[in-house]
């Protein structure tokens, strides 16, 4: 039986690293099962280069092309709120489905840190869509 997409967005303070990566990601990995989106409580003029650079390297996805930092109220309602590990205050939102990664911002530290969380974002993204496919994330009225 097929399912109906789920819709994500993946939270952070300013939009402009990990949610970033987490939504060109999950677009690549996961866009069978996933609508997604990445927005931010505040947000930079732009995507982090270097996270630009390292998503471009290791996926070849272009996020220049294709993303631009928003907030929250830029984005649709979603099903499930991804946050990325940097205590983001967001809204209470009845029947919607909230997890943390918590992890770290790589910004200002050496590429392999990039890639280091480029790769467990991989991983996180592929998770969740095993999860969304067998039914095992709760989720109310959807």
């Amino acid at each position: 039986m097929k399912h109906q997409r789920k819709r994500v967005a993946f939270l952070c303070v300013h939009n402009s690293c990990r949610s970033q990566m987490a939504e060109a990601l999950a677009r690549k990995l996961a866009s069978d099962v996933m609508e997604v989106y990445s927005a931010g409580t505040m947000v930079k003029a732009n995507i982090n280069p270097d996270a630009v650079q390292i998503i471009k390297e290791l996926y070849t996805i272009d996020m220049e092309s294709t993303q631009h930092p928003k907030l929250l109220q830029d984005i649709p309602t979603v099903d499930i709120i991804i946050t990325m590990g940097c205590n983001v205050e967001c809204p209470n939102i009845p029947g919607v489905y909230t997890e943390d990664w918590g992890l770290d911002d790589p910004s200002g530290k050496a590429m392999s840190e990039f890639a280091a969380t480029a790769k467990q974002i991989e991983q996180k993204v592929l998770d969740l869509k095993a999860r969304i496919q067998q039914d095992k994330i709760p989720l109310q009225n959807l």
